[in-house]
């Protein structure tokens, strides 16, 4: 269990939450909730022990594994050890074993030693150590020639599935995952959803993967109304309970608020005349039930809606014989398809597959947004008539140029705008007043996207192209463009590993595999039935 007294955290005058207290019970799976800034990240790093509340107290079980974000700490090891470390107790009697038997001669008092180590070590299975952490890694995409590389030695992407890995090796009593889906494809997705199914300790996840809260937790603890209240049942059943909970308060305030109208008006008539005692009575109760105010929500709901200055031919795009290798490697083999207009396209399949060298290898024939750097192997890309693509690249900082405020990044696309209409986007988006004069290289990851979003929604193009357009956003952020994106009458090519993306939006699943790229023509449920 993992208990949770009188917790305070706050910065400035802004509150995350105060006098919070909850318990986390073992056998219960939580997803912790709430918007960009509500202070999950803090929260969890409060119950890691990284960070120390202002106020209040933790406690914690004796072992529990941390999603670590520092991808940086273990370059100086092996992959399978990363994950080995996992178990502090475990790792460290290796470790003293091991320089026990690295002595020329040893002692009774090395012998005795050696004895307590080996102990320690089958207290923790670390006979199976190896074994069990190889099994981790392989279900999350980490191959046995990989496993036995350098961290520093690794790509992003693997580096945080061996420090997943590491997180959940050792039979921790609580499990802390901040954004454990990040970097994973859906294989890997699947994977840990069935294992964490199967954890039978305190899991503590933050994820902005609907269908991966709503597959796994059994229950939800939402940053909200600064404190932390907890619902039962994923995501979905959360948002529900608490639209209830809201309507209530909505009408309890709506109710003291017309109170307090009749008890001024009271006061307003009679505040010169004999009743004094009754004014004086009304006023007390009006300080009452001003000072008793309700904390606000801190949900903020972006509006994203994408239109088309003007629709595009019906044939959008045809390409044939695309292949594109880097070095021995061949990513594309001569991949040929056609797209019609309104058709939405998800690629889906694992890290590395070739879907982002495919976008990339379909932009190239386009001005402007081809990859100077990015040379096809062999093929042609052919756009359509009137076709106007908008792409949002993985890499967003390499779009979103520093040096400039906000308002005047978005007002460059299209210089015909009035300033009222780009604040309005601006404010869609959650820019308001004052954000919108905020530095480009100031932002985040999350108001990079909102910002980049703002641009498709000025420039109106009639072919999306979205690369990874879920990272960095929030569950709000993530609801809002799900429901765009099924209303948007152009075209979309789409790489994403959120499932309800997928399954809600797609009309087309291009799937890439070892033995090349298979081209479904349907939604991903009859994709799936026809693959489980």
């Amino acid at each position: 269990m993992i208990n949770v007294s009188n917790v305070t955290m706050r910065y400035g005058s802004k509150v995350l939450f105060e006098d919070v207290s909850v318990n986390f019970v073992p056998g219960r799976r939580y997803g912790l909730t709430g918007p960009n800034g509500s202070g999950k990240s803090t929260f969890m790093k409060i119950l890691s022990g990284e960070l120390e509340a202002q106020k209040g107290t933790i406690v914690r079980p004796r072992k529990f594994g941390v999603l670590r974000q520092d991808q940086f700490a273990f370059d100086a090891y092996r992959a399978i050890d990363t994950v080995i470390m996992g178990n502090k107790r475990l790792w460290a009697a290796m470790e003293e074993r091991d320089r026990i038997y690295e002595k020329p001669e040893l002692t009774d008092a090395d012998g005795m030693k050696l004895g307590e180590l080996e102990g320690v070590v089958g207290d923790e299975d670390g006979y199976a150590a190896e074994s069990d952490a190889a099994v981790l890694l392989q279900g999350l995409g980490i191959s046995e020639q990989m496993q036995e590389r350098k961290m520093s030695e690794l790509q992003g992407g693997q580096k945080v599935r061996v420090l997943l890995a590491q997180a959940l090796f050792g039979k921790p009593e609580a499990l802390l995952l901040d954004e454990p889906t990040n970097h994973l494809d859906l294989d890997s997705i699947h994977w840990l959803q069935d294992f964490l199914n199967n954890y039978d300790g305190t899991l503590i996840v933050i994820s902005h993967d609907r269908h991966f809260l709503n597959s796994v937790t059994t229950h939800t603890a939402d940053i909200d109304y600064e404190t932390i209240i907890t619902y039962t049942g994923g995501y979905d059943d959360m948002v529900m309970a608490k639209t209830q909970v809201r309507s209530t308060l909505e009408a309890q305030n709506a109710q003291r608020e017309k109170k307090i109208d009749q008890l001024n008006d009271f006061i307003a008539r009679f505040a010169a005349g004999t009743r004094s005692s009754q004014v004086t009575s009304r006023r007390k109760e009006v300080e009452r039930l001003q000072t008793n105010d309700l904390a606000r929500s801190n949900i903020a709901r972006p509006f994203i809606k994408f239109d088309q200055i003007r629709p595009s031919g019906r044939h959008v795009l045809e390409f044939k014989h695309i292949k594109k290798s880097y070095g021995e490697q061949t990513v594309i083999d001569d991949f040929s398809a056609s797209l019609l207009r309104g058709e939405k396209i998800c690629l889906v399949g694992r890290n590395g597959a070739g879907k982002t060298t495919l976008l990339k290898s379909l932009l190239a024939t386009y001005p402007d947004l081809a990859d100077p750097e990015f040379t096809l192997d062999n093929g042609t890309a052919q756009w359509g008539h009137a076709a106007q693509i908008g792409y949002l690249p993985q890499d967003l900082g390499s779009t979103i140029k520093p040096g400039l405020h906000v308002v005047d990044w978005l007002y460059q696309w299209d210089p015909t705008a009035h300033i009222e209409d780009i604040r309005g986007i601006l404010g869609q988006m959650l820019f308001s007043g004052e954000e919108g004069d905020k530095e480009t290289a100031a932002l985040s990851g999350g108001e990079q996207a909102r910002l980049a979003f703002c641009k498709l929604i000025l420039t109106k193009p009639n072919i999306l192209i979205l690369d990874e357009p879920t990272n960095h956003l929030d569950l709000e952020a993530i609801n809002a463009l799900n429901i765009a994106l099924q209303r948007y009458e152009g075209t979309l090519l789409l790489v994403t590993h959120d499932h309800d993306l997928i399954d809600e939006v797609a009309t087309r699943i291009w799937h890439f595999k070892e033995d090349g790229i298979e081209d479904f023509q349907g939604p991903y449920s009859e994709w799936k039935g026809m693959h489980n």
